[in-house]
């Protein structure tokens, strides 16, 4: 099974196309519909079904892997964000197989990102230990120990001088304060990559997110032992990691399988 739907859920839009995972890439373009301002589960479901009927010619009756931004734990959403608060709670990948008549594979956002970047980007092929950081409004983060995903990371959220991390060190503070890339790379991302390298000691940081196209303005003056690089799929990370999280679901049943 080589094309499987990816679905990508933000606080401002929801994405999807079908994902070649052979080539690693979307098959045809993507179709993106603004997130319901209300975004309920009943809603957002909704606007899922649209997508899934947009690409049915390409993926028949396959799974489907869905982002969200939020943990994911055995299936189920404990808290949330940028979504509307019905989905605290809910058993999300139940309730979207009801809804949407397949098998649904539910992942992290960051998460999706991280495997994207493993598989396709950045870090492919990386036998060591990966650590996936999306700047950006706060920090999302994914962990990747030869290449399996260890999911639901918030590294985002460590205490930095004091303070919770991505509070001072996102790519929003950045825009907020007004700072230069080098007070902000000097400043607020050094001590942060510098303390999740003294807790981690990873093999490799891939730095994503909108600002990661900025790359060479802030990223040279990051001083660590640790190899740190810009990941590659930036908004296609999302929907790829997705549909590679459907894979997995599909072909390792046993190992993905998780209590409810």
């Amino acid at each position: 099974m080589s094309i499987i739907l990816g679905i990508d859920v933000g606080g401002s839009g929801i994405k999807g196309a079908p994902v070649d995972l052979a080539a690693g890439d979307f098959l045809v373009d993507r179709k993106r519909i603004p997130t319901p301002e209300k975004s309920t589960p009943k809603n957002v479901a909704a606007v899922m079904a649209e997508i899934i009927e947009e690409f049915k010619g390409q993926i028949g009756d396959g799974p489907v892997g869905i982002t969200i931004p939020a943990p994911v734990v055995h299936g189920r959403i404990p808290f949330i964000a940028n979504l509307d608060q019905k989905w605290a709670g809910l058993k999300a990948d139940e309730y979207l197989e009801d809804k949407l008549g397949r098998k649904i594979t539910l992942v992290n956002d960051a998460d999706a990102a991280g495997l994207a970047e493993v598989h396709f980007g950045a870090a492919k092929g990386h036998p060591g230990l990966v650590i996936l950081t999306t700047l950006g409004t706060g920090i999302g983060t994914a962990i990747i120990y030869r290449g399996v995903l260890i999911p639901n990371a918030e590294l985002g959220h460590i205490e930095m001088m004091g303070k919770d991390a991505e509070t001072q060190a996102a790519s929003s503070i950045k825009d907020k304060e007004g700072l230069s890339y080098e007070v902000w790379a000097e400043e607020r991302l050094q001590p942060y990559y510098s303390r999740l390298e003294m807790l981690l000691s990873p093999d490799l940081f891939v730095v994503g997110g909108g600002v990661s196209r900025d790359w060479d303005k802030f990223g040279t003056l990051l001083k660590l032992n640790t190899e740190i690089i810009p990941a590659k799929l930036r908004n296609r990370a999302g929907i790829i990691g997705a549909a590679i999280a459907a894979q997995d679901a599909v072909e390792n049943p046993d190992l993905l399988a998780q209590p409810h």
